[in-house]
Order: C-alpha cells, then sequence, then structure tokens
C-alpha cells in the first residue's frame, strides 16, 4: 500500500509540473542597462517562483523608445525614467494605467583608479583627469543627471570639453573601467558591492545636485495578453524583487 501512495503521490507532482510547464509563457522586456546586475538576478527569482521566464534585451531608454515606435516586439518596458513611459502611454504603445515607478536611481563619479576620486568629488575642480565619461544625456537619464549636476556645480562649460560620451551608461561604464576615461558618471547599481563602491573610487552625488531618476516600468500593448509579460511586472513590486533593487543601491518608491 505504501508503494501504491508513494506511487500516487509522484503521479501528483508530475501533472502539477507538467501543468506549470503547459501554463509557463515568456515575456519579452527591454530594460534600462543601469538595470542590467538587478534584473538579471529578478529574473532567475521570477522563473522559479512563476514558472515563467523573461528574456532580457539591454540598452539605452530613449533607443528603445525608438525600436518600439518602429515596431520592435517587446512587451514589457523598464526605463531608465519616468517620462519615456509616460511617453509611450499617451501614444497608445503602452496599456493605460499599468505604468509604474520601480526604482529611484542614484548617481556616482567613480574611477578605476583607486587614488583617484575623493569622497567629496573635489576633484572635479582639479582638472587631474583629461577625459569625463558620461552617457548621452539626450538617450540616457543618467546622462542628462550628470549634466544638472555639472551645470548647478557650476563646471558644466570647463569641463564638457573633456567629455566621452557612451551610448547608454554600460558603455560609459566601460570606458571608465577600461581606463579609457580616467573617471565618468555612472549608476551607484554598476559599481555597489556588499552596500559600497566595491572597486577603484567615488563620491556618490548628492540628490540635490539632480532632479530624481524616477525608474518607471510599463506593459506595453504587445504583452496584454501575455500572461507572462503580466507576471513579471507584479513580481517587481515584490518583497523578494524589492530587497534585490535595494541591494543593488536603488532607493525604493514610497509604498502606496
Amino acid at each position: 500500500m505504501a508503494f501504491t501512495g508513494n506511487r500516487r503521490l509522484l503521479v501528483i507532482v508530475g501533472l502539477f509540473v507538467a501543468s506549470q510547464a503547459a501554463n509557463a509563457a515568456t515575456a519579452l522586456a527591454a530594460v534600462a542597462a543601469n538595470f542590467t546586475k538587478p534584473m538579471t538576478e529578478i529574473a532567475e527569482a521570477f522563473e522559479k517562483s512563476t514558472g515563467h521566464t523573461a528574456k532580457l534585451s539591454f540598452g539605452s531608454s530613449g533607443k528603445f523608445v525608438a525600436q518600439f515606435e518602429n515596431g520592435a516586439p517587446f512587451e514589457v518596458f523598464l526605463s531608465a525614467d519616468d517620462k519615456s513611459p509616460a511617453k509611450l502611454e499617451e501614444s497608445g504603445l503602452a496599456v493605460a494605467g499599468s505604468r509604474f515607478t520601480y526604482a529611484i536611481g542614484k548617481l556616482v563619479l567613480w574611477s578605476a583608479n583607486a587614488d583617484l576620486v575623493d569622497s567629496q568629488g573635489q576633484v572635479l575642480n582639479s582638472g587631474n583627469f583629461k577625459h569625463l565619461a558620461l552617457a548621452d544625456p539626450k538617450l540616457a537619464p543618467y546622462g542628462a543627471a550628470a549634466v544638472e549636476t555639472l551645470k548647478n556645480l557650476g563646471l558644466l562649460e570647463k569641463l564638457a570639453p573633456l567629455f566621452v560620451q557612451g551610448e547608454n551608461i554600460a558603455q560609459t561604464h566601460q570606458f571608465v573601467s577600461s581606463g579609457n576615461a580616467e573617471l565618468g558618471f555612472v549608476a551607484l547599481s554598476q559599481v555597489i558591492e556588499n552596500g559600497k563602491i566595491g572597486s577603484g573610487s567615488g563620491w556618490t552625488v548628492p540628490a540635490k545636485l539632480y532632479q530624481p531618476i524616477l525608474q518607471d516600468a510599463v506593459l506595453l500593448k504587445n504583452g496584454a495578453e501575455n500572461p507572462a509579460a503580466q507576471a513579471l511586472l507584479e513580481f517587481l513590486k515584490s518583497d523578494q524583487a524589492l530587497a534585490i533593487i535595494e541591494k543593488y543601491g536603488y532607493a525604493l518608491p514610497p509604498a502606496k
């Protein structure tokens, strides 16, 4: 009888797993480059929790919007700003009412050189560098925040000739980590390890120097009927996802 009971249990478990697999779907998500590390981790947790999968593409928020407008088949958009998702809702490319802030970004002046950037960012006044990397401010919100920071410090005109612009924040980080630029403005999430800047040297830019980087997510019209796309956005609001987001140095949106 025990054998029969065990066998029945195995059959039930097998049917449950098969049912989960049959109901599993894949969501195509366009994700801002600054969110690469946390989203990769969140996608793994999402699959374990729901059985659905998320296929991720990382890049510039501005370029993604252009792709959506040209018919790219993405279903979910995690932007580095709040303006792009709002624009998509207004144009009808995103589902109205699906937009929400999933993270608030933090800007860092960072160098791969452990002795270059001081804790107050005074290196910007020193002139002890030839290249300053930042993401294209027309396409990348972190680049716009970098320009705003320099403007508020009264250093924009002085340092503009030294700019090395990345297409997105991932390329900007690459410029600095490779040494092609001595220092640059990147996202805290790219350099944080165990709650602090893990290597090189950096200055976390005070939030008062730039407008809050509200990063919004939205369900695109292509994903309106895809349960995986809807589930992915819901999972972003879960305690498990929020813990990952916070671990990578982002501030969390106020609880509603």
